[in-house]
């Protein structure tokens, strides 16, 4: 197991976003698009949770993506950062926000 020193930690640059629209991907069955608003920008995010999660129940939500991570390619479309998600027991949930922060604001 690799050790994650808090000063690594304190690197990822995490943030609040809102979910606008969720696609499905055109060439995978398990992953979607998903549109966020990050405040200053929209981002497109890649993320693996089709088969957890019916389009309309995420959009709306205030999630938390990793914004600093190098763009890519995931079956041909740019992801632009992580959606954080933890599985437990074959249940998958997304980190969300249960109160209105705005969109951008950072987790520290």
């Amino acid at each position: 197991m690799e050790v994650v020193l808090f000063d690594d930690f304190k690197k990822i640059d995490m943030r609040v976003g809102k979910i606008v629209d969720v696609q499905e991907h055109p060439d995978a069955d398990k992953l979607y698009v998903i549109d966020i608003d990050v405040g200053t920008e929209k981002r497109k995010i890649v993320a693996g949770i089709r088969p957890y999660y019916q389009k309309e129940e995420l959009i709306g939500k205030l999630v938390i993506i990793v914004v600093n991570l190098e763009p890519r390619k995931i079956r041909g479309i740019e992801s632009q950062g992580m959606l954080l998600a933890g599985l437990d027991d074959g249940v998958l949930g997304v980190l969300t926000i249960d109160r209105n922060v705005s969109p951008g604001t950072r987790i520290t």
